[in-house]
């Protein structure tokens, strides 16, 4: 079964080459935990920093059965977010553990 991905970008223009990396580890996610039923990808540069540049903010909306995840990394930290793909990584590595955390959640509340 394929996740519906829904990606909004906002103050960064789309690329191709954005939306099949974010597709890719959407398909990673569902590889992983495949009880995902939808995924909102907002990835957006919110301002420009006088002194790193460019920070990019990646907020992931999963929507699993009984509950809604929702993984926001802002880009406040260091220079980990000045690149869009890193970013991204760095957002759906977060994702990836949070689905994992409800899974065994739900699994200890059912004994």
């Amino acid at each position: 079964m394929t996740i519906p991905v829904h990606i909004v970008y906002r103050d960064i223009e789309r690329t191709e080459a954005i939306d099949t990396y974010i597709r890719k580890h959407v398909d990673k996610l569902e590889s992983h935990a495949e009880h995902v039923v939808s995924c909102h990808v907002a990835l957006e540069a919110p301002h420009r920093h006088k002194l790193h540049g460019r920070h990019y903010r990646v907020r992931i909306d999963l929507a699993v059965p009984g509950a809604e995840l929702v993984v926001d990394r802002c880009p406040d930290g260091g220079r980990e977010h000045e690149d869009a793909y890193a970013a991204i990584d760095d957002a759906f590595d977060h994702a990836l553990r949070r689905v994992g955390e409800h899974a065994r959640r739900t699994r200890e509340g059912r004994r």
